[in-house]
């Protein structure tokens, strides 16, 4: 408890100074992650006109993976040692490696909208939820649902995941985090911000995977 309030009142620190200096800081946000919601993060690469700036003319993700090397800032990590280490790498997308603290279940962004109000109206609990500049929700979910998705699916009497358009994304995969641009096509926002519970226990994937197979369906139709 004492650390999350140092965190918590080191961040207000960081804001202040940034409001006074009039322009936002992408290490406020790291340090959020990290100190507020328990998650490792990694600096990313940008892109620009479909150019990665990892410089790679082969690149098979521009602006959308972490960059080659770079460290992971640890959950947890004091928020100076966060803030220094952020700021040796200056434009850096903020990205968070999958399969630790989360797995995520990624859907189009309309049908993702959907499912959520009708999530939200059931009750059901609802981790964190963000959305990409190009159309997908991503909605996450307890560690290990990725590779059990078409197994639990199929239970569900969902033969195909690929046909409802659910992926899931597991260890060895990274998401970008709002507010960094992904793909040079704009910023990643949340649908449904973190908060203290969700992004400590994210659900189970069960919980929430009948309603978006539904929605899915029912969209595709």
């Amino acid at each position: 408890m004492g650390f999350t309030i140092g965190i918590s009142r080191g961040i207000r620190d960081i804001r202040s100074g940034s409001r006074r200096r009039n322009r936002s800081s992408d290490g406020t946000a790291v340090a959020e992650y990290t100190g507020l919601w328990g998650w490792d993060v990694v600096p990313g690469v940008r892109a620009a006109a479909g150019t990665c700036s990892c410089g790679r003319a082969d690149c098979t993700a521009p602006g959308a993976h972490p960059l080659d090397p770079a460290p992971v800032i640890r959950a947890g990590a004091p928020l100076d040692e966060v803030t220094g280490i952020w700021s040796e790498f200056p434009g850096a997308a903020v990205m968070l490696p999958v399969g630790r603290a989360f797995d995520v279940i990624e859907i189009a962004e309309p049908a993702g909208r959907h499912a959520l109000a009708r999530l939200e109206r059931m009750g059901l609990p609802v981790g964190p939820v963000a959305a990409t500049p190009d159309g997908r929700a991503q909605f996450l979910v307890a560690p290990g649902a990725a590779a059990g998705l078409p197994e639990l699916l199929y239970r569900m009497g969902w033969d195909d995941p690929a046909a409802l358009d659910l992926r899931g994304l597991g260890p060895g995969t990274h998401i970008t985090a709002p507010p960094s641009d992904r793909g040079g096509l704009g910023p990643v926002r949340w649908l449904r911000s973190p908060a203290l519970d969700s992004a400590s226990r994210p659900p189970e994937a069960r919980l929430l995977l009948g309603t978006l197979a539904y929605v899915a369906h029912r969209s595709g139709a």
